[in-house]
């Protein structure tokens, strides 16, 4: 199954010149979903995941999806505010400034075996931010999935040069 035929593209969303990635057809798109939470999952299958981390939002529902399929917990990082319990928080750069994300400060235990999912890598910005959390937490991270990849960004190659292998499913050149 081609599953890069089930993203959608968006021109000018959110401005002028941005092509974006819609995964919302392809979650939406039963056979689809199935298969690529299957793909996400395969590498990972015999690799001894404990907890899956997911980066708000559509990596909670890839990395719930993911964390099902390879019999582990699902671990939420979330927008600065939004965990209930005390939380620890990483900045991230964005293309206008700096925000931050959070995990809550007993999601992982030292040592407990990591995959972390979304359903795009561009910049790397927001997953090294999560990369940050999951190592102050003593996490220890076997490697990143992802639908997307945005190659001419470069986050795939920025996580993969501080030793962290990307598994992604598809790769949208130009983006």
């Amino acid at each position: 199954m081609d599953l890069k035929q089930l993203v959608r593209t968006i021109p000018d969303y959110p401005k002028p010149g941005i092509l974006f990635r819609d995964v919302t057809t392809l979650f939406g798109h039963a056979e689809g979903f199935r298969e690529c939470i299957a793909r996400l999952a395969a590498p990972y299958r015999d690799a001894g995941v404990e907890a899956v981390v997911g980066i708000e939002a559509r990596g909670f529902i890839l990395g719930g999806a993911v964390a099902d399929r390879l019999g582990t917990g699902f671990v939420p990082i979330r927008k600065r505010g939004k965990l209930p319990a005390k939380a620890i928080g990483q900045d991230y750069e964005l293309e206008y400034g700096v925000d931050v994300i959070e995990m809550h400060e007993d999601a992982l235990r030292p040592g407990e075996r990591v995959l972390l999912v979304d359903d795009l890598i561009a910049t790397g910005g927001t997953a090294m931010a999560a990369v940050k959390l999951i190592a102050r937490l003593g996490g220890n991270l076997l490697g990143a999935a992802f639908v997307i990849d945005l190659p001419d960004l470069g986050g795939a190659r920025k996580l993969e040069a501080e030793g962290i292998p990307c598994h992604t499913l598809m790769a949208f050149e130009g983006d």
